[in-house]
C-alpha cells in the first residue's frame, strides 16, 4: 500500500530570493568591518617595517584608500609570514599578500619614492577600480523599497493568478478561458428542468455551430442573451452547459472583475476581453452577477464615486452595439437584480433576448432530484414524487443541499443507505433550523407553545382554503420555539377567499392563548409578519381592498426604493393602515371564534402535543375526525413560533 505523502507546509515564493540576496549583502557588509580573523590586513606601522626590511617587492595603491603589497620570494619563506605563503586551496600565494590603507596618499607616495630610490622596493603604481559590492550595499535600501512597493501594487492589482495579476497587465481581461483543450464536463444533461432556458440557450449553441441553417433565411446571430431568476435556479449552470455543449472559445468572468481602484482599468480590461473573444471569433463571452457594472447610470449625482463604474458600463455597450461592432460574439449574463440594469443595456441589439430562470416546479424539482440522487447511496424504490412534493420553493441549489444534507444525517445514524426519513429530516433541518432538544423550556412556557401551536392546526383543518396538515411539533428548531407543516395546493393566481383563510390559520396560535390563557405573548412575532405583509400586499400591490379600490402602489421597476417620497398621500396612508389592521384584526377575531367552538378539542390536542412533542395529521383526524374541505394538496411550508 502506497502512503498518501502530506503536503509540505512550506511553500516556494519568489520573495526568497530577494530575502536571502538581502541577507548576503548585510553579513559580508558586517563582516567587512572586521580584520581581526583576516591575516592579510596590517597596520601602516607594520608595512613600513616589512618595507624597511626589504621584504616588499612591489605595491599597488587603489583609489588613493586601499594599497596592496606583494612580498618577495624570499621573504614568503619566513617563519613570520607563514600563514600567508599559501592560499585557501594550499597553493602559492601569488598576492597580493598584505592589504592596507595608506592614509596620506602625497606622504604615502613620497614614502615609496624614496623607498625605490634605496632599492627597498622595486615598484609600485596607482590605479582605479570599482567596489560593487559596496555599490549594492549602498542602494540595498532603494531596492528594498522598490520591492515593497512592487508586492503591494502586484497584491492590489489581484494577486498572482490571471493575465490582470500584473501591475503591468493591470488593464488585460482577467476572464477564463475555455476551448477545445479545457475539459468541461457539463453538459444540458446535467441540468434538469428549464426546458424554456435550455431551448433558448441551445438555439444560440447551434447557430454557433452551423450558422448557414440560419443565414440561409436572412436571420441573425443575437447579440446576447440576459439571464435573469432567483438565486439557486441555475443560471450560472445552465451557462457552464454552453461552455460544455459550444465547440467555440467560451470566455468565463465575473461583474466583479471589471472593478478596480486605478481609473480606466475597468473599460481598458472591456476593450482587452472584446479584442481577445473577437480574435477567436465565434465565441462566447458569459458575465456573472452583471449588475456589479450594469446598475443605471446618473441615480446619484451627488458623489462621483459611480463615474468610474459609469465608464466601464459605457465602453461595454459600445463593444455590444456601436460602430465597430463584435460579429459573431455573442455575450450570455446571469443577474437576479434585473430590476436596477441600465435600459441602454437592455435593450434590443445588445441583450436581445431575457431569458426567466423561475423556481421549479413539482414536475422540475423530480427531475432536479434525481439528477443529484445518483451519486447517492440510496435505498431501492425512493419516491422522488414525494420529495419533490415536500419542497415548495426551493430551488436546484436547496435540492441539492437537502440530498447533501440527507446522506450526512444517514452517516450520522451509522446507516448504509440514505431513506425517505432522512430527506425529511434534511428538509426541516433546512428549513427550520437545527434541532435543539437540550433547550430549557418551562413547562409553563411548553404548555404555552403547545397550545399555540395547535391552535394553528386546529384552526387550519376548519378552513376550506388553508393548507391540510401534516405535522406539529414544538421540539426548538432554530430561532424557533415551534412549529406547524402544511401541504397546500400549488397556485398560480390567490383570490382573496383564499389569503384570508391564511391570514387566519397564521392568527390561530395568538388566538389559541387569548382562547386560553386570556393572554398573549411574544411567541406570534413570525406569524404577525407574515399576515402584515399579506395584508399589505391585499391593501397596496392587488387591489383587493374595497375602500382603496382597483389601484395598487407597486413599481414593477424598482425604482421607487430609490425614492423618498410615497406613491400616495397622507391621507391615503392613514387609509391603508386602517385597512391594514382591520383585516388583520378580522381574521383574528375570526380565529378565536373558531377556536372557541372548539376549545375542548383545542386543549386535547394541546395535552398530546405535550406528551409526543411531535403529532401528525393522523392524529388530527383521531379527535377532529375528517376534514371538512379535503383537496388533492402537494406542497408544504411552515408557520412558526
Amino acid at each position: 500500500m502506497s502512503e498518501n505523502k502530506k503536503p509540505s507546509g512550506l511553500k516556494f515564493s519568489p520573495w526568497w530570493i530577494s530575502g536571502g540576496v538581502i541577507l548576503i549583502f548585510v553579513i559580508l557588509n558586517l563582516l567587512g568591518g572586521s580584520s581581526l580573523q583576516d591575516p592579510s590586513k596590517i597596520s601602516s606601522s607594520k608595512f613600513d617595517e616589512l618595507l624597511n626590511s626589504g621584504q616588499i617587492e612591489k605595491v599597488i595603491i587603489y583609489n588613493k584608500n586601499q594599497a596592496e603589497a606583494y612580498l618577495t620570494t624570499a621573504s614568503l619563506k619566513a617563519k613570520a609570514n607563514e600563514k600567508i605563503a599559501k592560499d585557501v586551496f594550499g597553493n602559492p600565494n601569488k598576492g597580493p599578500h598584505y592589504i592596507f590603507d595608506p592614509g596620506n596618499d602625497e606622504l604615502f607616495q613620497k614614502k615609496l619614492v624614496d623607498a625605490r630610490a634605496q632599492k627597498k622596493i622595486k615598484d609600485f603604481d596607482f590605479q582605479t577600480k570599482s567596489d560593487w559590492s559596496e555599490l549594492i550595499v549602498g542602494l540595498l535600501p532603494m531596492i528594498i523599497l522598490i520591492g515593497v512597493w512592487l508586492y503591494f501594487m502586484r497584491r492590489m492589482s489581484g494577486g498572482a493568478g490571471g493575465g490582470g495579476g500584473q501591475i503591468f497587465n493591470i488593464g488585460k481581461s482577467r476572464a477564463k478561458l475555455f476551448d477545445e483543450k479545457s475539459e468541461i464536463k457539463t453538459t444540458f444533461k446535467d441540468v434538469a428542468g428549464l426546458e424554456g432556458a435550455k431551448e433558448e440557450v441551445q438555439e444560440i449553441v447551434e447557430f454557433l455551430k452551423n450558422p448557414e441553417k440560419y443565414t440561409v433565411l436572412g436571420g441573425k446571430i443575437p447579440k446576447g442573451a440576459l439571464l435573469v431568476g432567483p438565486p439557486g435556479t441555475g443560471k450560472t449552470l445552465l451557462a457552464k452547459a454552453v461552455a460544455g455543449e459550444a465547440k467555440v472559445p467560451f470566455f468565463s468572468l465575473s461583474g466583479s472583475d471589471f472593478v478596480e481602484m486605478f481609473v480606466g482599468v475597468g473599460a481598458s480590461r472591456v476593450r482587452d476581453l472584446f479584442k481577445q473573444a473577437k480574435e477567436k471569433s465565434p465565441a462566447i463571452i458569459f458575465i456573472d452577477e452583471i449588475d456589479a457594472v450594469g446598475r443605471a447610470r446618473g441615480k446619484n449625482n451627488m458623489s462621483g464615486g459611480n463615474d468610474e463604474r459609469e465608464n466601464t458600463l459605457n465602453q461595454l455597450l459600445t463593444e455590444m452595439d456601436g460602430f465597430g461592432t463584435n460579429t459573431h460574439v455573442i455575450v450570455l449574463a446571469a443577474t437576479n437584480r434585473a430590476d436596477v440594469l441600465d435600459k441602454a443595456l437592455m435593450r434590443a441589439g445588445r441583450f436581445d433576448r431575457q431569458i426567466y430562470v423561475d423556481l421549479p416546479d413539482i414536475r422540475e424539482r423530480k427531475e432536479i432530484f434525481e439528477v443529484h440522487l445518483a451519486p447517492l447511496k440510496k435505498v431501492e424504490n425512493l419516491d422522488t414524487d414525494f420529495l419533490a412534493k415536500q419542497t415548495p420553493g426551493f430551488s436546484g441549489a436547496d435540492i441539492a443541499n437537502v440530498c447533501n444534507e440527507a446522506a450526512l444525517i444517514a452517516a450520522r445514524n451509522n446507516k448504509t443507505a440514505v431513506d425517505k426519513q432522512d430527506f425529511l429530516d434534511a428538509v426541516d433541518r433546512i428549513v427550520g433550523g437545527l434541532e435543539k432538544k437540550n433547550k430549557i423550556v418551562t413547562p409553563a412556557e411548553k404548555r404555552a407553545i403547545a397550545v399555540h401551536e395547535a391552535g394553528h392546526a386546529t384552526v387550519s383543518w376548519m378552513l376550506e382554503h388553508a393548507a391540510p396538515l401534516i405535522k406539529v411539533t414544538i421540539v426548538p428548531r432554530g430561532q424557533s420555539l415551534g412549529a406547524a407543516w402544511y401541504l397546500p395546493e400549488e397556485r398560480l393566481i390567490v383570490r382573496p377567499d383564499q389569503m384570508l383563510d391564511e391570514m387566519c390559520a397564521t392568527m390561530g396560535g395568538r388566538a389559541a392563548e387569548k382562547v386560553i390563557f386570556d393572554t398573549i405573548s411574544t411567541g406570534a412575532l413570525s406569524d404577525l409578519e407574515k399576515v402584515t405583509k399579506q395584508a399589505r400586499a391585499m391593501v397596496t400591490i392587488y387591489g383587493l381592498n374595497e375602500k382603496l379600490g382597483n389601484i395598487t402602489y407597486y413599481d414593477s421597476s424598482g425604482q421607487s426604493e430609490y425614492s423618498f417620497s410615497k406613491p400616495y398621500s397622507e391621507n391615503t396612508a392613514i387609509t391603508i393602515d386602517k385597512e391594514i389592521s382591520l383585516l388583520i384584526e378580522g381574521q383574528y377575531q375570526r380565529a378565536i371564534e373558531i377556536l372557541k367552538e372548539n376549545k375542548d378539542k383545542l386543549l386535547q390536542l394541546a395535552d398530546i402535543l405535550i406528551e409526543k412533542e411531535v403529532i401528525f395529521k393522523d392524529d388530527l383526524e383521531t379527535i377532529f375526525g375528517k376534514r371538512p374541505y379535503q383537496n388533492d394538496a402537494d406542497e408544504h411550508t411552515v408557520f412558526t413560533v
